[in-house]
């Protein structure tokens, strides 16, 4: 085995980690591994980076893995992901979603070079942040700061935290050509910037804001196929949601990408405090998916871009959906995982909440890609403006509840949101050989299999009990998404839960930085 040292260690997270410190009853942090910390151009198997992601609010501790398995089979420009079983001296910790940094390695391995500009802006003003470079290295190795409790990981280097929501450049949208007017681009930079790397930042937002010379100012291709996978996603806590955030900003020779971030939520994860309505969102309308951004919009709007995005829509429907790669992708990490998140001790959720929430998971993806295929044939309105018009088409998912796969609520997972009786099956047998979990945490999988149309069922022996069992949401029930149908967004709910939000992680950060004074004795 292969044994490195003088690694840095964090906690990471924005939500996440402020819950768990607020959790008397668990320690299980999300944590970023910073290879090259205190060693310059130190790294594990050609990574300077590693993050190591708890499964937060997610049942099924699949999701974030299946969408960026979707990224990898569409070729975008995306972290590799593997699992990773923790122990920490000697003792089982848990089993996380080790995923590649989106730092130098990762700009070498996509771009061949490390000195762009790349930015995490942070819509929430809780995130983001400059990564440290050479002298933040240098000033740790001084203050000791990964000796002490640490400060909240994803302020350090911002200036200011007001809680906002897309405002100061987070979302995207041009506004003016004044430096200050993009602030939160600028707090969240990873790599070093100065003001002409920003100037070139500005010059690209507006001209895609104004659909001009698009192809100069934007990698499309990759940007196209960023939006396949995102919008199957449903990815609430994004740029499709009120919330500009968890994306990365990357800018090469004044031309702007988008990079994928945070999919823990996907699938209905985030619920902001309204109902479980699984058909809004199965239904989520492909061709206005983003609320909180215009920055696509001239994209959707022309006909050659638009039809290239449907193109990769229905590569991921057809094949890697109902093709057979997602079957494959679903037994795969279930022989790889299933023993060890029985084991974990740590876990979120029980063995018997994973084994339902991985169930609901494999119907509710393919209900989606029957959305999908449905909205891309014309079949089903892909507007939300149509779908409002006519919801008479729309793919019922009333079988679907989204708190079985785990949701983001006030309470957190591990509450009574999460709770569900009836589930008490035995572990099925899955088809496919283990995996090594011994080897390097990252793996990249390659492998697509003969491509074969598969109707909308489970494998055999993997059925999710009780489905037929499940009641419809009553009419009338608020919307899961941007407003289908009869149903509104629910204003004032929104931002009582937004407003509840911001109070706590305020009083995280209170916390953090009591704490850092703290400095534990030696024995």
């Amino acid at each position: 085995d292969e044994k490195i040292h003088n690694v840095g260690i964090r906690p990471k997270g924005n939500t996440s980690l402020s819950a768990i410190v607020m959790d008397p009853d668990t320690d299980r942090f999300s944590l970023k591994l910073e290879f090259d910390h205190y060693v310059d151009g130190q790294t594990c198997f050609g990574l300077d980076k590693l993050i190591l992601n708890n499964q937060y609010a997610d049942a099924t501790n699949m999701k974030e893995a299946l969408v960026y398995d979707m990224y990898q089979y569409l070729d975008a420009d995306a972290s590799l992901y593997n699992y990773a079983k923790i122990s920490v001296n000697g003792e089982y910790w848990g089993v996380y979603l080790a995923l590649e940094a989106v730092e130098d390695s990762f700009l070498l391995r996509n771009y061949g070079t490390a000195d762009s500009a790349l930015y995490k802006p942070e819509g929430m003003g809780m995130g983001g942040g400059r990564d440290r470079g050479k002298d933040d290295r240098e000033n740790d190795k001084k203050d000791l700061l990964f000796e002490e409790m640490p400060k909240h990981p994803e302020t350090e280097g911002r200036q200011g935290g007001n809680f906002s929501m897309g405002g100061n450049g987070a979302n995207l949208n041009y506004t003016d050509d004044d430096l200050d007017s993009y602030s939160t681009i600028w707090d969240g930079e990873v790599t070093s910037t100065g003001k002409s790397d920003r100037r070139r930042v500005i010059t690209a937002l507006k001209h895609i804001g104004e659909g001009i010379d698009l192809e100069r100012y934007l990698d499309i291709d990759n940007i196209l196929r960023y939006m396949a996978v995102h919008v199957f996603s449903v990815n609430l806590d994004s740029l499709s949601g009120v919330m500009a955030h968890n994306y990365y900003l990357y800018e090469q020779n004044g031309q702007l990408n988008i990079l994928p971030w945070d999919y823990n939520l996907s699938f209905g994860g985030m619920n902001m405090g309204r109902s479980n309505n699984a058909t809004d969102m199965v239904n989520d309308a492909i061709d206005t998916p983003f609320q909180a951004t215009t920055f696509f919009d001239a994209l959707l709007e022309d006909e050659t871009y638009r039809a290239k995005y449907h193109e990769y829509l229905e590569k991921v429907t057809e094949e890697y959906v109902c093709g057979g790669t997602f079957q494959d992708f679903y037994n795969r990490i279930r022989s790889q995982i299933d023993t060890l998140v029985q084991t974990d001790p740590t876990a979120f959720y029980s063995y018997e909440e994973y084994e339902s929430g991985i169930k609901m998971l494999y119907q509710t993806v393919l209900l989606r890609a029957e959305s999908i295929s449905g909205q891309l044939d014309g079949s089903i309105p892909s507007t939300d403006e149509g779908q409002t018009e006519d919801a008479s088409s729309l793919i019922d998912a009333s079988s679907i509840d989204l708190e079985v796969m785990g949701v983001m609520e006030g309470q957190g997972p591990g509450r009574e949101n999460r709770r569900f009786p009836g589930y008490e099956e035995a572990i099925p047998e899955v088809e496919g050989s283990s995996s090594n979990l011994d080897g390097p945490a990252i793996e990249t999988f390659q492998g697509k299999p003969p491509m074969s149309h598969i109707e909308n069922e489970f494998p055999s022996g993997l059925e999710p009990p009780d489905m037929e069992q499940r009641q419809p949401q009553p009419p009338g029930a608020p919307a899961f998404g941007r407003g289908h149908g009869n149903n509104q967004w629910d204003t004032q709910t929104m931002l009582l839960n937004l407003t509840v939000y911001g109070v706590c992680l305020i009083a995280a950060i209170l916390a953090f930085l009591l704490a850092s004074r703290y400095r534990k004795k030696p024995y």
